[in-house]
């Protein structure tokens, strides 16, 4: 792993939310971007060398609005960049982290992305990035 890509933060409402860490930050967030396949409408701020994603619901059943259902807003996940998802994913099943989907998959921000379970990183879920290629 790399560094730490970004750091995830479930939201209800997108507008509200960006207007509050517009404030927060002393900027604007520079991006947004629907990611249809996880039901979300995302938001990133850059934040000196680091990234900031909002994440809103689509959908009542998308994996977002579960988890503010249950826990409320607040850090969802913190994302690592890496240089090759299908390299770091079998080496972090062989190490006995379980993968949740061991296919990456297309995420926001030009990415592709796979994710931990947080049962098995002492409740944190973890979200691998790797670049896409053009």
């Amino acid at each position: 792993m790399n560094k730490i890509e970004h750091i995830g933060i479930a939201v209800k409402n997108l507008k509200d939310s960006n207007d509050l860490f517009s404030k927060l930050f002393g900027k604007a967030h520079y991006k947004t971007e629907e990611v249809k396949s996880e039901g979300v409408n995302t938001s990133f701020f850059k934040v000196g060398e680091n990234k900031i994603e909002l994440l809103e619901a689509t959908k009542k059943d998308s994996p977002i609005a579960k988890f503010i259902e249950k826990k409320g807003e607040g850090i969802h996940h913190i994302a690592f960049d890496v240089d090759d998802i299908v390299s770091e994913i079998k080496r972090l099943k062989a190490e006995g982290f379980i993968v949740l989907n061991e296919t990456p998959k297309r995420g926001a921000d030009n990415k592709l992305v796979a994710f931990l379970h947080p049962k098995t990183a002492n409740g944190v879920l973890i979200e691998l990035c790797q670049e896409i290629k053009q």
